[in-house]
C-alpha cells in the first residue's frame, strides 16, 4: 500500500470515528445540536490556514530554487485550501444563523477571512490563465508569499479589533469539557490526514499533467 493509500484509510477511519464523537461522545452545549457544527468547522478553518501557510513556503521554495515541483504543492495547497475556506465560511454561515439569527454578519474576522477565499480564489484565476512556464510560476510564487499576509489578520482579528468569534483556540476552549475538547483534537487529526491525502493525490496529478503537456509539446515539434 503506497502512502496515498495509507493516508485516505487513516483520514477515512478518522473521519468515521470523529463523526462517532461528535455526536456520542462530546456533550451538547447550552445552544443545543446546532453547536455540533463548530466540530466540522475548526478543522475546516484551521487546515485551509495551514494551506494557505504552504502555498507561501512553496512559493518561496520556488523563487529560491525555481524548481517545478514546488510550484506543484503551491498549486495543490492553494486548491485544497480554497476548498476548506469555503467549508469554514458556509459551515459558520450556518452556524451563526441558528446562534445570531444572521446568515452573515460583518464581524472583523469574518470579513478578513472572506477576503482571504478572495485572494486565494484569485490566484487560482491566475493560475489558470493562458500565461504559461516560468513566468506565471513567478507571479503566482510571488502572489502566494504576498497574500499569505491577510492569514495572521484572520487568526488574530478578535484580538485585534474584537468580534463576536472567541479570541483564539485556547479563550475558545476555556471554557469547554474534557469531551468537548478530545473531540476538536480528533477532528483536527481527522481533517490533517484528509488534508495529507487530496495533497499527495493533487501533487501527483500536476506532475502527470506537467509530463503530458511536455510530450504534448515535443510532440508538435
Amino acid at each position: 500500500m503506497n502512502r496515498t493509500a495509507l493516508f485516505a484509510l487513516a483520514a477515512g477511519i478518522l473521519l468515521l470515528a470523529h463523526q462517532v464523537m461528535i455526536w456520542f461522545y462530546a456533550p451538547y452545549a447550552q445552544s443545543g445540536p446546532v453547536q455540533k457544527i463548530f466540530y466540522m468547522h475548526l478543522p475546516c478553518s484551521w487546515w485551509a490556514l495551514v494551506s494557505f501557510l504552504t502555498v507561501a513556503l512553496a512559493g518561496l521554495g520556488y523563487l529560491i530554487t525555481r524548481k517545478d515541483s514546488f510550484d506543484r504543492v503551491a498549486g495543490a495547497a492553494a486548491e485544497i485550501g480554497v476548498l476548506f475556506c469555503t467549508l469554514s465560511l458556509a459551515t459558520g454561515s450556518v452556524w451563526a444563523r441558528a446562534e445570531w439569527g444572521h446568515w452573515w454578519v460583518w464581524d472583523p474576522k469574518l470579513t478578513t477571512a472572506l477576503i482571504m477565499w478572495y485572494v486565494y480564489a484569485g490566484y487560482l484565476v491566475l493560475r489558470a490563465s493562458p500565461v504559461g512556464g516560468e513566468r506565471k510560476a513567478l507571479i503566482c510564487a510571488v502572489l502566494g508569499i504576498v497574500a499569505f499576509l491577510d492569514v495572521p489578520l484572520v487568526f488574530f482579528a478578535a484580538k485585534l479589533w474584537g468580534s463576536a468569534h472567541p479570541d483564539g483556540l485556547a479563550r475558545q476552549g476555556g471554557g469547554m469539557a474534557p469531551k468537548m475538547w478530545h473531540t476538536v483534537f480528533a477532528g483536527l487529526a481527522a481533517f490533517g490526514f484528509l488534508w495529507l491525502s487530496m495533497m499527495s493525490v493533487r501533487i501527483r496529478q500536476l506532475a502527470l499533467r506537467a509530463r503530458l503537456d511536455a510530450l504534448l509539446v515535443w510532440d508538435d515539434e
